[in-house]
């Protein structure tokens, strides 16, 4: 099996599951732990892997908002733009992005007043930021 292969594999088993131990892996992927641990170290200081996270369902949480704010920026801005979004607290994940908007960003809040001050305050605020566009998720069905 090749390097890209099992690289490929081992990520494929950690967006399914992120909490799978490393004996999990290798038994999935067919390779031995220290293997999956040595692949693991590997893909983290390449960036290829850059944190581990919970998905979580909106409705299950009562207290908190969860959206994906649609952000598009000016294009002599864009880059200075991204930098400064990457800084505000309250964007949990930021991805650039090709559809409707230049970027994605999920926001969690505790309420609809909290998401608009945030966006208000934090996100139309940035130079170079010409629209927002909030969409609060109401279920995970997948």
């Amino acid at each position: 099996m090749s390097k890209e292969s099992t690289e490929s594999r081992i990520l494929e088993v950690l967006e399914e599951d992120a909490k799978a131990s490393h004996g999990e892996i290798a038994d999935a992927v067919g390779v031995s732990k220290p293997t999956v641990r040595k692949y693991i170290r590997e893909l983290e200081e390449d960036g290829a892997i850059v944190g581990y996270s919970a998905e979580i369902d909106p409705k299950k949480i009562n207290d908190r908002t969860v959206s994906l704010v649609g952000v598009d920026a000016e294009s002599d801005q864009f880059l200075r733009v991204v930098e400064e979004l990457q800084e505000v607290d309250d964007i949990r994940k930021l991805y650039i992005s090709s559809g409707d908007h230049d970027l994605m960003a999920e926001v969690v809040s505790d309420d609809n007043s909290e998401l608009r001050s945030i966006i208000a305050e934090k996100i139309t605020e940035v130079d170079g930021v010409c629209a927002s566009h909030p969409t609060v998720l109401q279920e995970r069905v997948k």
